[in-house]
């Protein structure tokens, strides 16, 4: 879902004429760049190192300066009684960061659990789960304790949380770049038609777009992800 806004530009752009648009999982995304089967993607912070040649090319991607929202651990219990956490599967960034927090702010030695399909149904008693994007915002009333990862970063660090970024791992024409920042821009613009498009009774997308996500990637920003690198590629 946070990805709309920006897909919504460039769905209707000049660079479609260039490009194939292929949707999936982050994770699935960042191991289709690792291996050279796509040239760019919205690609999760965390994977960069991982990626050949890797440069950022464009102004915007998913960060946050706070609260997310779709991105946190959902427990039953707070976090002082929890045992063991489930991480889930599709963003290696989101599971990272739950990690980094456990540890440098929490100050909580827990056991991971590599979360299954219908993990969140296990979520109970000491046992807390990393949920992310849409599945997240679908959770928010259903558990006790929500911590959001976003705001957990905010305390830690005083910066804001990139969470993705387009990634490419080989050199693009300039002029393709300016045309995708432009497309990404022009998304941007067109929120309210996005919200229409995309009924969602679980969380006021209109919030969500213009509160928790923040689309352009600024100087703090920047600083941000790269603290973040430091922190998991010391």
């Amino acid at each position: 879902m946070n990805t709309k806004p920006l897909l919504y530009g460039i769905e209707r752009s000049e660079v479609m004429n260039s490009i194939e648009l292929v949707a999936d999982y982050p994770a699935n995304v960042a191991a289709a760049l690792q291996r050279g089967d796509i040239d760019v993607a919205l690609l999760p912070v965390a994977a960069i190192p991982t990626i050949p040649n890797a440069q950022v090319v464009s102004d915007y991607g998913i960060a946050s300066d706070g609260n997310v929202a779709s991105v946190c651990i959902f427990s039953m219990v707070p976090m002082e009684e929890i045992e063991t956490v489930y991480l889930d599967y599709q963003s290696r960034t989101s599971v990272r960061l739950a990690q980094l927090l456990l540890e440098k702010l929490w100050k909580k030695k827990v056991e991971f659990k590599s979360a299954t399909e219908n993990y969140i149904d296990y979520i109970n008693g000491t046992t807390a789960g990393v949920i992310i994007g849409d599945r997240a915002l679908k959770q928010l009333t259903n558990f006790d304790y929500i911590y959001d990862l976003a705001k957990g970063w905010k305390e830690l660090t005083g910066l804001p949380f990139v969470f993705a970024a387009w990634v490419a791992n080989k050199q693009l024409p300039k002029e393709f770049i300016t045309a995708f920042n432009a497309a990404n821009a022009e998304g941007l613009k067109h929120i309210d038609e996005v919200v229409a498009r995309n009924p969602f009774p679980y969380y006021d997308l209109h919030t969500y777009y213009t509160e928790n996500i923040h689309y352009l990637l600024d100087e703090e920003k920047k600083k941000g992800m790269q603290k973040f690198l430091e922190l998991i590629h010391p």
